[in-house]
């Protein structure tokens, strides 16, 4: 045996002693050494390591062609582009309308939607982040005055709306199980696909150019151009963001969100504030639900019931439809819709319902996939490993406020706060899905005025679900009257049906 072969064989990984290769041989240490030679125990250990890393790699990172740095880059990215969300969420819910506590709801809301992001990379393995909605965030507030109003004995309106947000959710959850939420997403038709995505896109647009302050400055209502920094702030992010894309620069949002941050730390409009701030409140607002639990019995107990079912039955058609329309829109722009369908669909539904029961039990709103998830899947994001980075800077946001606060600004538009600093980011991105309509069959009446009238309507309405909406039923319409009803999966005409009863009579609008 080769001279010095037993220290040698102490450092031989013991995977090598216990493996068979090559027709079953047990292999040993001292066969890989004979005639005075060290046989490839490197070959061995790096083949081991191969195998572990395919083992391992349970996000498909190179499957999917990306990386673990675009993934971290994506995940952070679409944190930054929907962190306004932490501050419209806590504005609007402990206002004197709805009367929670705000630290409270910031942290219900960071740790239902990380538990939510957790999930959806777990379950569904797509890089899409969740957090409560904006539109479910009005609803709630119209839910939480009207039964406030209601003189309940036994909880405040916000709490009764805490209550019927989880029983929403749970409902979801079950459905998502027996599979018809997954069928709702993969029976829409390819055009109404590519409406929804666009629509998305012109809607995160119009954000955009809203949080920039744009018509404002074009309206003369604020000084115009020359006095306001909200404008010049947003109009160098979108002009680093541009140049950085035309020279396929990776991170190029990312960074253009960081130069007007930097731009607005220049006009003083942002400032450092310290990084680590303990949150607190969470008690109340879990004690909150519990109470409405006892309000939700006491109401359906009462004459009120049929109005608690519609704000149940609203509840749920927000949160499908705007979730449906998200995973469309950003699998869609991932690539990862397979033959005009999304794998594992029911999956990435029961991570959002999920997410709604948590936040629901623990005080915020409805929870539901957030479309600036696609400025993270532009930023290269494939994987749910992203979603786990958004879920973690969620986290953080409850211990790092002043960091947040100083990225997002201190700017006022004409209808409250703005956001100019990842204003640039949401028209961007905006830009990048209105390519959906490439896809649209042009030549075809009944394909292209439904794909039109989705994303016209979901833009100016700011409802995913509204825009889904017109979609659903005048696609129906197109087909039945051009004879071609066998092109209209069923779900539509059933949904087209609901549609049409929840506009006509009143107590389901």
């Amino acid at each position: 045996m080769y001279e010095g072969a037993d220290e040698l064989n102490s450092h031989v990984p013991p995977f090598i002693v216990s493996n068979r290769i090559r027709g079953g041989k047990q292999i040993t240490r001292e066969k890989y050494y004979t005639h005075g030679r060290l046989r490839c125990i490197n070959c061995a250990w790096d083949s081991h390591i191969e195998r572990s890393r395919k083992d391992f790699d349970m996000f498909l990172i190179r499957q999917r062609s990306s990386t673990v740095g675009r993934e971290i880059l994506g995940g952070v990215t679409t944190f930054l582009a929907m962190s306004y969300i932490v501050f419209v969420q806590v504005g609007l819910l402990s206002s004197e309308k709805v009367g929670m506590d705000g630290g409270g709801v910031l942290m219900a809301m960071c740790i239902a939607s990380a538990a939510a992001c957790f999930l959806m990379a777990l379950l569904a393995n797509y890089p899409i982040a969740l957090a409560p909605g904006m539109g479910e965030n009005f609803f709630f507030v119209a839910i939480a005055g009207t039964i406030g109003g209601w003189g309940l004995a036994s909880a405040a309106g916000w709490e009764v709306a805490l209550a019927l947000t989880a029983i929403g959710g749970a409902i979801f959850l079950a459905l998502s199980f027996v599979g018809l939420r997954s069928s709702i997403l993969n029976s829409i038709p390819d055009a109404l696909k590519s409406g929804i995505a666009a629509g998305i896109g012109l809607l995160i647009a119009r954000i955009g150019i809203e949080n920039a302050n744009l018509p404002a400055a074009y309206g003369d209502k604020f000084g115009g151009f020359l006095n306001n920094p909200a404008v010049w702030v947003a109009l160098v992010g979108l002009a680093v963001t541009l140049a950085l894309l035309a020279f396929k620069v990776r991170g190029a949002i990312l960074v253009g969100i960081l130069a007007a941050t930097a731009m607005a730390v220049m006009l003083g409009k942002a400032s450092f504030h310290g990084v680590l701030a303990m949150p607190g409140g969470l008690d109340k607002t879990v004690a909150g639900f519990g109470r409405g639990l006892s309000g939700v019995v006491e109401a359906f107990s009462s004459t009120r019931a049929m109005e608690m079912v519609a704000f149940l039955a609203v509840l749920l058609m927000m949160d499908l439809f705007d979730t449906v329309g998200t995973l469309v829109g950003v699998a869609g722009r991932a690539g990862l819709m397979k033959n005009g369908r999304l794998p594992r669909a029911e999956r990435a539904l029961a991570a959002d319902a999920a997410g709604t029961v948590i936040g629901g039990c623990l005080g915020s709103s409805t929870v539901t996939s957030y479309v600036e998830s696609v400025t993270g899947v532009e930023s290269g994001a494939r994987t749910g490993l992203a979603a786990i980075v958004t879920g973690l800077c969620l986290l953080g946001a409850m211990f790092c406020k002043p960091i947040v606060d100083m990225v997002m600004g201190e700017f006022a538009g004409a209808n409250g706060a703005i956001f100019p600093t990842v204003a640039a980011a949401l028209i961007v991105v905006g830009a990048m899905m209105l390519r959906a309509v490439r896809e649209i069959d042009w030549n075809d009446a009944t394909e292209f005025i439904p794909a039109f009238l989705t994303l016209l309507v979901m833009a100016m309405t700011y409802s995913i679900a509204d825009g889904i909406a017109i979609g659903f039923v005048s696609y129906a319409f197109g087909k039945l009257v051009t004879g071609k009803f066998r092109k209209c999966p069923l779900m539509v005409y059933v949904f087209a049906v609901l549609f049409v009863l929840r506009y006509l009579i009143p107590s389901a609008s």
